[in-house]
């Protein structure tokens, strides 16, 4: 069986966390070049996922050079995204580039016209919709039981949860805080499950509330307020064309206890349904109201026989299949471009104050 020989671009923590470790587990898979501006990071990445003869760089552009490397796997900070993934596709390979799709929207615009200019696929790392009660509500909505899905909610809410590693913390780095970062996996989750994909207007505001505490408690430790430029949460109201409403809630700091990391609450004209407790379906029905809890842990489609249920996996083997069977790709490059077009529309919102109206 035919292998797909791919180069990991940035070895840091989602790459050893999320992308290496995944792809070690699909046998149409093989990592032959680690790239890294700290050579140290990539040897060790090579160390524990690559061959004798798999290569080191620490120049990306030279890695770019091995015309028998198929894919490129983008691990890097967000300003990087777009200009790696060009140069990659532009360099003959496909690209799984990690969420989100580029720091700015004009940056994600430039990444889908060069995939279509190319040919090469472009995918994106939203992992979440691969997980068992994603796939499981994905499947509720296409049968079309909860109806007409007219307003829902994404929850990426933290208490207490800064990354306070690596350059999260750095908005010239990242172009923003949670709202980019984990908002966009609830952005992209409630889109998909809708299935819309057109926005008219978006109303939203970053706050700056809890970035500055001095020995702030934490996940990973006080972070530094010095360093903390981007939003500590950030929230938005979006309006589609059709007329569905979407909230988008996000914080990596904020004084509750609703506490909700990409999940999505979903109400449509038949039915309604929420990630809150396990995936919830409610309604009505001889004129009484219901609730059925999904059993998530047995039965289901899955993607690929034999194949555990961890998202990450599931993400790594449908996109080698993508690649090497020539298949549809789960997370289209338009749809992850729509996500980015929604956040810089919520953060130029927070910033002028006024609604932002897409053409």
């Amino acid at each position: 069986m035919s292998k797909v020989r791919i180069g990991i671009i940035g070895c840091g923590g989602i790459a050893n966390g999320k992308h290496m470790p995944s792809l070690a587990k699909v046998k149409e898979a093989e990592i032959v070049a680690f790239c890294d501006i700290v050579v140290e990071r990539a040897e060790e990445a090579k160390a524990k996922y690559g061959n004798e003869d798999a290569k080191v760089y620490s120049d990306y552009t030279e890695l770019l050079k091995d015309a028998s490397i198929e894919v490129i796997h983008v691990c890097t900070p967000n300003d990087s995204h777009a200009e790696i993934s060009i140069a990659a596709m532009e360099a003959g390979k496909h690209v799984l580039c990690e969420k989100p799709m580029a720091k700015t929207a004009a940056d994600a615009r430039r990444m889908l016209e060069v995939s279509k200019q190319t040919g090469k696929k472009l995918s994106i790392g939203y992992n979440n919709r691969f997980r068992t009660d994603s796939r499981a509500l994905k499947q509720v909505c296409e049968s079309g039981e909860l109806g007409e899905v007219y307003f829902a909610k994404a929850h990426a809410i933290r208490r207490r949860a800064v990354p306070t590693w690596g350059v999260f913390l750095d908005e010239e780095k990242q172009g923003g805080g949670p709202l980019i970062d984990i908002g966009t996996h609830a952005l992209d989750l409630v889109l998909w499950m809708m299935d819309n994909y057109k926005p008219k207007v978006v109303l939203g505001r970053a706050y700056h509330k809890l970035s500055q505490t001095e020995n702030a408690a934490n996940a990973w430790g006080p972070w530094d307020p010095a360093k903390f430029t981007v939003e500590d949460s950030a929230f938005a109201m979006i309006t589609m064309e059709n007329g569905a409403s979407i909230v988008l809630e996000s914080s990596w700091a904020l004084n509750t206890l609703e506490v909700d990391e990409a999940k999505v609450t979903l109400c449509g004209t038949k039915a309604g349904a929420d990630m809150k407790q396990g995936l919830r379906i409610n309604g009505e029905e001889n004129s009484r109201l219901y609730v059925k809890e999904i059993e998530l842990s047995s039965g289901g489609v899955a993607f690929y026989e034999g194949a555990s249920d961890d998202p990450a996996e599931l993400e790594a083997r449908a996109w080698i299949d993508s690649v090497l069977n020539d298949k549809e790709l789960i997370v289209k490059p338009e749809q992850a471009l729509v996500v980015s077009e929604i956040l810089e529309a919520i953060y130029e919102s927070s910033q002028t104050g006024k609604a932002i109206y897409f053409e």
